[in-house]
């Protein structure tokens, strides 16, 4: 499988003050919305999203003095769909991939989601690659496994992982009625404030390109299936290992799909200045339910030359 046509007028390829491009790495090519000049920072979207849910904060780095680069992962938006490499060790060498195909020393990596668990993989496998690590709304992925396994209230938020691990239903609903399934989950785990139609339907025809919506749901097969499986433990064994960068975890107080509880204390995991902020009356995207504090958050820390714990 790879990347439909994604010229331009295409769900994906959305007109901006921002360029898009195709760039290779690690085996396959991947779509990019870039803007600005300066240190690189690599936007990492989640599930059920493509790189638009960053659209705010391409412009508020790139008016910082950033390259914003947004990127879609593998499977997903303008990217290639491939039959396989949905484990998140190739996942997080696609990210990495991507840096150095951008012909730059190291990123600043932001994730969101399924983004921010790519890029706690990633500062783990590739440190040096790694210059400073933003994770939104994901835990560690040690602490992902642990709340996913032991903690009954979050197992139950992330039914819908669970649900994902039946053969070919889950595709099939999430396209169903032109992705309905895609602005009910957005809607559901937002805040007080979600998207509003225009920009569900946005979502929601990104999720209709063909191929797309099981690509998207196989990284989470994975990570269920993998947990008693030998490459499941050596993974969640590799990521023992301490992040050695300094990393800012942001998290909505209201996140329905992924609890404060099972957030906090990630910073065990990290060897580096780490810094906690809760906004307050956020859900699941705070870089979406409030841009303006998400964005000022984030490049405050950004320029901030000694971020304390």
């Amino acid at each position: 499988m790879t990347a439909p046509d994604t010229g331009t007028g295409s769900p994906v390829r959305i007109e901006g003050p921002w360029t898009h491009r195709d760039v290779a790495a690690n085996g396959a090519r991947f779509h990019i919305a870039e803007m600005g000049d300066g240190p690189l920072v690599l936007l990492l979207h989640g599930f059920p999203q493509f790189w638009w849910t960053w659209r705010h904060q391409l412009t508020a780095l790139a008016d910082a003095g950033y390259r914003a680069v947004a990127m879609d992962l593998r499977g997903v938006g303008g990217s290639d769909r491939t039959p396989r490499g949905y484990d998140p060790a190739n996942l997080a060498l696609d990210i990495t991939g991507v840096v150095r195909s951008l012909g730059e020393p190291d990123a600043a990596l932001v994730g969101h989601d399924l983004g921010g668990y790519l890029a706690w993989t990633a500062a783990v496998m590739r440190p040096k690659l790694v210059r400073r690590l933003v994770v939104s709304s994901m835990p560690h992925p040690r602490r992902w496994r642990s709340a996913m396994v032991s903690d009954f209230s979050q197992s139950r938020a992330g039914s819908y992982i669970w649900g994902f691990q039946r053969p070919w239903l889950p595709e099939r609903r999430l396209v169903a009625d032109d992705a309905a399934l895609v602005g009910e989950l957005i809607q559901e785990w937002s805040g007080p404030n979600p998207p509003d139609d225009a920009e569900l339907a946005v979502y929601r025809r990104a999720m209709s390109i063909p191929s797309t919506a099981h690509c998207s749901i196989e990284p989470y097969r994975w990570m269920v299936r993998s947990m008693a499986r030998p490459d499941g433990i050596q993974f969640n064994r590799r990521m023992k290992r301490p992040v050695r960068v300094p990393t800012l975890h942001l998290h909505g107080s209201l996140d329905p799909a992924m609890r404060t509880r099972s957030a906090a204390g990630s910073g065990e995991y990290v060897e580096a200045p780490y810094r906690w902020r809760l906004f307050d009356g956020l859900g699941h995207f705070p870089h979406e339910e409030d841009p303006a504090a998400f964005s000022a958050e984030l490049v405050n820390w950004l320029r901030d030359p000694e971020p304390d714990r």
